[in-house]
């Protein structure tokens, strides 16, 4: 499965080596930030099931302390469906905060090598 990014969609082609058919997928990108830290993935996919087909949905963890950083992504294919849930959950309150949702936008590459701004110490200082 390869996935390419263009603007606000995420295209995926998956290749059936028994059939020789090729089938395109378009999904679209949720964010969703201001989560509640103890929002689990189910919590939300549920959420966003009242307006259609969920394909995935992950929450953003801290990598040292394995908690929510108070975001994370949705993906869902019926871009009708996708742009309904944006509209009726963005500044809605859910588990007590209010949500911010919006089509979520490629990632920026960073410059590989660039590790002098991920703190520490430099130079023994």
């Amino acid at each position: 499965m390869y996935h390419l990014s263009s603007s606000n969609a995420v295209f995926r082609f998956i290749t059936l080596f028994d059939n020789y058919q090729f089938f395109i997928f378009f999904v679209m990108n949720i964010f969703i930030s201001n989560l509640n830290y103890n929002t689990v993935e189910s919590e939300l996919q549920a959420l966003f099931e009242n307006y259609g087909e969920v394909d995935s949905v992950k929450i953003i963890l801290d990598r040292e302390t394995g908690r929510s950083r108070g975001f994370g992504f949705v993906e869902m294919s019926d871009n009708d469906e996708a742009l309904k849930a944006i509209g009726e959950l963005n500044q809605r309150e859910f588990k007590t905060k209010v949500l911010n949702v919006s089509e979520a936008r490629p990632r920026e590459q960073r410059p590989q090598g660039d590790n002098y701004r991920r703190g520490g110490y430099r130079n023994g200082y």
